[in-house]
């Protein structure tokens, strides 16, 4: 079957090509041809970059190194390609600065460099053996709150329980367990 072109679909066609087309680099300076194609620039770099000020800062630095070489740019075959690898290397260095920047801060922790096993044994002994004396209810959405890390909605279906149940269950759970590991605190001061 022959498809058969009217003339008003060509001389449409012709428009939509001629409104598309961007001057050749060879043929325009570096302020026409940024101006023809710097939006488009930009969106390519606020999604590399994930960020409109990222994406700026990236494209300015594109451009100033393009504009710099820009006689050896506008010669080759496909200059926006090559733009376009220069804005995602601009980014690429500046995370890497970014990375390698020490940040400073008043806040600092001493951290004590040997750490001592029995330490933590017996904390979680105190924790484990406070868990047993607990009800066993509580016991039960404790250990499944905090252990096993289940939202409060899958705990009340665990124990065939309302949620606010399991809810008032952990929350006495814990109350219970701060008071027995307060009195263990206290008994070895």
């Amino acid at each position: 079957m022959d498809t058969v072109v009217t003339g008003d679909e060509i001389r449409l066609n012709d428009a939509v090509s001629a409104a598309r087309a961007v001057p050749r680099p060879e043929t325009v300076d570096f302020d026409s041809w940024v101006a023809a194609r710097g939006a488009e620039l930009l969106r390519f770099a606020y999604v590399v970059t994930g960020s409109q000020v990222a994406a700026e800062d990236a494209l300015q630095t594109a451009l100033a190194k393009a504009y710099e070489r820009w006689s050896r740019v506008s010669t080759v075959d496909n200059p926006d390609a090559y733009v376009r690898r220069m804005i995602v290397n601009a980014h690429v260095s500046w995370w890497r600065r970014y990375r390698r920047r020490e940040s400073p801060s008043d806040a600092f922790e001493v951290v004590d460099l040997v750490d001592d096993p029995a330490d933590r044994w017996s904390t979680t002994d105190i924790v484990w053996q406070a868990c047993l004396e607990l009800p066993p209810r509580q016991r039960v959405a404790v250990v499944l709150r905090f252990y096993e890390d289940l939202p409060y909605a899958e705990i009340a279906q665990v124990m065939k329980c309302a949620e606010p149940t399991a809810r008032s269950y952990v929350h006495r759970g814990l109350a219970t367990l701060r008071l027995a590991i307060e009195e263990e605190d206290d008994r070895d001061d």
